[in-house]
């Protein structure tokens, strides 16, 4: 069959629609010939998102924003966006604005909930979620620091205020005084340093000698406190011990008046008897020096002895008073 102009034509004219609807679709970013999943995501502000701007999931690109509206009524941004992917995303998925870099716009990354096996359908809005970048978590971080950085510079303002209204002309002559007073002494003790270190080095022979004797009062200490550990003090002690266990066993018996020591040291009787015995001996001796031929009589002519006669009681208390 023969093609006629007009059906030629309208052929031609029916194709540049079609090609012409291509272009526009395929200059939006839409192709035609593919499936696409519309979804939609609610947000408060969307500062520096824009259409065409990618939707990834783990960081691969799975699609783009397509347009951005808002809503009059509650004054929310409402997101349209194009995905085309086999993974499954759920319906309680968030749909997170992120900036990937300091320079780049925002885009939006899919965060699977993989325990959630309900798929979203076409036309499902996503929970909304906003991530800070990299210049927001700085600016909240740096705020807080600037504040602290303010409130110091203030402090120090009063502080140095304070300084210029006690340092007049006389507090600074006397810190200038006190100043050159550290300095002298400083070099004082440098000299006295060097004195010590002169001390050091002259006395360096005798204090070798020292540190030698002190070496070696070290080593007999130690020979002395090894022969002690030989010397076994434990039974050294033990002994001394028994010993003095019997000696006080004695004591104990001279106390009671047991054996001849205690009897001694406790009998009444014989103290008085001794004194007595001393008394009589003392009287004894004074009436032998007084009246010596009344014990000693030497005779040449071969004459008797007089009998004894007892001395008066009244010579007797005489000679014993004397």
């Amino acid at each position: 069959m023969k093609l006629t102009r007009e059906i030629k034509t309208a052929i031609l004219v029916i194709g540049s629609i079609l090609l012409f609807i291509w272009g526009y679709s395929f200059l939006k970013g839409k192709d035609l010939f593919t499936d696409y999943k519309t979804l939609y995501v609610e947000y408060d502000n969307v500062e520096e998102l824009s259409a065409s701007a990618p939707v990834t999931l783990n960081g691969l690109v799975i699609g783009k924003v397509i347009k951005i509206t808002i809503n009059e009524t509650t004054g929310k941004l409402l997101v349209e966006l194009q995905i085309k992917t086999d993974f499954p995303i759920s319906k309680t998925s968030q749909a997170a604005l992120y900036s990937p870099s300091l320079i780049g716009g925002k885009q939006i990354k899919i965060v699977p909930n993989l325990a959630d096996k309900e798929l979203a359908e076409d036309g499902q809005i996503l929970p909304a979620a906003v991530e800070l970048g990299l210049t927001e978590s700085l600016g909240g971080k740096i705020e807080p620091i600037q504040q602290k950085l303010e409130k110091m510079l203030v402090s120090i303002d009063v502080l140095v205020s304070g300084l210029n209204n006690v340092l007049d002309k006389k507090g600074q002559e006397d810190i200038k005084k006190s100043l050159a007073e550290l300095s002298q002494t400083m070099e004082q003790f440098h000299k006295a340093s060097g004195t010590l270190n002169s001390i050091l080095d002259t006395n360096k022979g005798q204090i070798n000698g020292v540190v030698t004797n002190f070496n070696k009062m070290s080593n007999n200490f130690s020979k002395i406190s090894d022969s002690l550990n030989k010397a076994d003090l434990g039974k050294t002690v033990r002994n001394l011990n028994q010993t003095l266990a019997k000696v006080d066993g004695i004591m104990s018996n001279l106390n009671s008046g047991k054996g001849t020591a205690g009897k001694l040291l406790n009998d009444d009787a014989l103290y008085n008897n001794l004194a007595k015995t001393s008394k009589e001996l003392e009287l004894l001796l004074q009436d032998v020096r007084l009246y010596p031929t009344r014990y000693v009589n030497v005779s040449l002519f071969g004459k008797k002895n007089k009998p004894y006669v007892a001395p008066p009681a009244e010579d007797a208390n005489s000679n014993s008073k004397k």
